[in-house]
């Protein structure tokens, strides 16, 4: 069987990368991460790709003229890496809907909540977890999603619920939402990789037990 190459955006520490590199190496994903692509310099993401001895490279969207520009750079390089499927694991740009349609159905994110709450522009890392908090919700969880024109409004693949404990801080939800993350972005990524995730309308249907067609 022929992996699925990944090109993973990321943007920060890369926990979610690193358990897919992970969970790729243990052959539990039929897939290889071929390019790392982040829009910050410095971070350790990119020492992760390193150790692995995976390219990576910075494409920040403060060295083009505009949003157009940096986006196009990077699908030049996700196309010369031939990449089947756009991973953003702590991406913190939203794409544009030219992005997107180069990529139609072949980009997963994602998000620390159970969407549709605590979703949407200005909701990522601890600001989710704080809102989840202050609004006294007794479950939160995590959202595998395709990703779409919107900002966290593509067709859900899967979701996990996590308890919201009476003394929890944001920084304490966080590190147990992050946790099982790590467990299902693996997931996602195997269900696409074996063919078995099929979108009618809003809906991702998941073909237990074979492998799709179409």
């Amino acid at each position: 069987m022929t992996k699925l190459r990944l090109g993973v955006l990321v943007s920060g520490g890369g926990s979610n990368l690193q358990s897919i590199i992970d969970h790729c190496d243990s052959g539990y994903l039929p897939a290889e991460v071929v390019i790392v692509i982040s829009s910050k310099g410095g971070v350790y993401a990119l020492e992760r790709a390193k150790r692995h001895n995976i390219p990576s490279v910075v494409v920040s969207p403060k060295d083009y003229p505009n949003r157009q520009a940096y986006e196009d750079e990077m699908a030049k390089i996700l196309r010369s890496y031939d990449v089947g499927l756009v991973v953003l694991a702590g991406f913190l740009k939203v794409l544009s809907p030219h992005f997107v349609n180069a990529f139609q159905g072949r980009i997963m994110n994602i998000h620390p909540s159970l969407i549709p709450a605590f979703c949407g522009e200005g909701y990522y890392g601890e600001k989710v977890h704080k809102a989840a908090l202050d609004y006294g919700v007794k479950i939160s969880g995590v959202t595998i999603h395709f990703v779409d024109e919107g900002a966290d409004t593509g067709p859900i693949i899967l979701q996990r619920a996590v308890p919201v404990m009476d003394d929890d801080t944001p920084e304490s939800l966080a590190e147990r939402v992050l946790q099982e993350e790590h467990k299902i972005y693996p997931e996602a990524i195997k269900l696409f990789a074996e063919n078995r995730l099929k979108v009618v309308g809003r809906k991702v249907k998941i073909i237990k037990g074979r492998k799709i067609d179409d």
